[in-house]
């Protein structure tokens, strides 16, 4: 596992992020040994199936000081762990209903100094606070996951894009995604990094709108 991928791709990040980084491969080794969160396979892929993954969502939507970010279903903490790390004066939230995981995140955050993601062991509609963005990775079909992100969503823009959706999904979107009756940008992550991992995975965005 080697953090320099995330420089070859994001080479303005500072010193301190790029330690942030590098610290993280050893301790997802170290938490999904006692917790599995990542499949035992995919562990060696690490910086490039998860973190880099997350951080397609950096290329899409650049987060202002001060916003506020909820990734609903974060499991391990993908991608509000390489999120936070990426956006360090942005407020993030990693919630999932299942607490293992919980305690993954807490313990990557800790390990890795991150000081602006909180992890909340509840279901998303349980947290009660409005937010700028929601984010996610492949938790849900989009039609259902689509309630549980508008009841978290502000207007306003804090960030490069107005405030909205933005999801990592991979395969064929078009029938999932017109059943929201929502227009959907979609962003082919094939086009931002070079693997062939990413050659069907995307990013999604839509705009909030009440």
């Amino acid at each position: 596992m080697n953090s320099d991928i995330i420089l070859k791709y994001f080479p303005d990040i500072t010193g301190e992020q790029q330690e942030q980084f590098e610290r993280l491969g050893k301790l997802y080794e170290e938490w999904n040994a006692r917790i599995n969160v990542i499949s035992r396979k995919d562990v060696e892929h690490l910086y490039t199936r998860h973190i880099l993954h997350s951080l397609a969502i950096a290329k899409v939507c650049t987060f202002e000081p001060g916003a506020k970010v909820v990734d609903i279903g974060c499991g391990g903490g993908f991608p509000s762990v390489p999120l936070a790390i990426m956006f360090p004066e942005t407020e993030f939230v990693g919630v999932d209903s299942i607490g293992k995981k919980i305690r993954v995140v807490e313990g990557v955050t800790s390990g890795a100094g991150i000081k602006n993601l909180r992890a909340e062991n509840c279901r998303a509609e349980q947290l009660g606070e409005k937010f700028d963005y929601v984010v996610s990775r492949a938790v849900t079909e989009m039609s259902r996951f689509m309630p549980w992100a508008w009841s978290l969503l502000r207007s306003g823009q804090r960030g490069t894009l107005p405030n909205g959706i933005l999801y990592l999904k991979g395969g064929d979107l078009a029938e999932e995604l017109a059943a929201t009756r929502r227009r959907w940008d979609i962003h082919e992550i094939g086009t931002m990094f070079e693997d062939e991992f990413f050659d069907t995975k995307r990013v999604v965005y839509t705009p909030f709108k009440r």
